[in-house]
């Protein structure tokens, strides 16, 4: 199982083909679907942040760069940031790798409650407004109502990827957006929407 590299200098990085070996079957990853506040400060692997990103929103269909949640007219408006201890990288999806966008753990930028500096990993869904404009025929007063539902769809598929995988999870939304926005380098037209955590529970830490 691979590691995540700390080298400052890289630009990119790579991620591993997602090998999705969940032994649950979608029945039983929703009774086992659940929220956690509480976590170990256990890393991930590669291959575990390789496959959440592409469970999340990654491409299902190469010919047609189809991916694996919706989004408005196909505007895929939704930017997603993996903030791990070694960084923080925005997801580029066609060619399923990590692209640095700031050194440094931001962890602790990513919410207002004291765990999300300590789960390994922090998602970070973003509002691009400029690809919904561009997609055209979308009424500029639903952008934020078809934003939000898709965020949702790509939040729920790692809750269940989650629930499959033996990983802990939880969506939030107390963030300080202004502070996350400038700390990723973020344009005026695009907007933090919501953040999720993903790592290993602490015992009993399932609410």
């Amino acid at each position: 199982m691979a590691t995540i590299p700390s080298d400052p200098l890289m630009d990119t990085m790579q991620l591993p083909t997602p090998r999705l070996q969940g032994t649950l079957t979608l029945e039983a990853a929703l009774k086992k679907r659940h929220s956690t506040r509480e976590y170990l400060p256990d890393a991930l692997t590669l291959e575990q942040v390789s496959a959440v990103l592409w469970a999340g929103f990654g491409v299902n269909r190469p010919g047609s760069w189809g991916r694996t949640a919706p989004t408005a007219w196909d505007a895929q408006e939704i930017l997603v940031y993996a903030i791990l201890p070694q960084g923080a990288w925005c997801y580029d999806a066609r060619e399923h790798r990590l692209v640095r966008v700031r050194t440094g753990d931001l962890r602790g930028l990513t919410g207002t409650q004291d765990f999300v500096a300590v789960a390994p990993l922090n998602l970070v869904y973003v509002i691009d407004q400029q690809h919904l404009a561009a997609a055209g025929g979308i009424d500029p007063e639903e952008h934020g109502m078809l934003a939000g539902a898709d965020v949702g769809c790509i939040v729920e598929n790692i809750y269940l990827y989650c629930a499959g995988a033996g990983l802990a999870t939880v969506v939030r939304g107390q963030i300080d957006r202004r502070a996350l926005g400038e700390a990723l380098g973020l344009k005026p037209h695009q907007r933090v929407a919501l953040a999720q955590s993903v790592g290993f529970a602490r015992p009993a830490a399932t609410h």
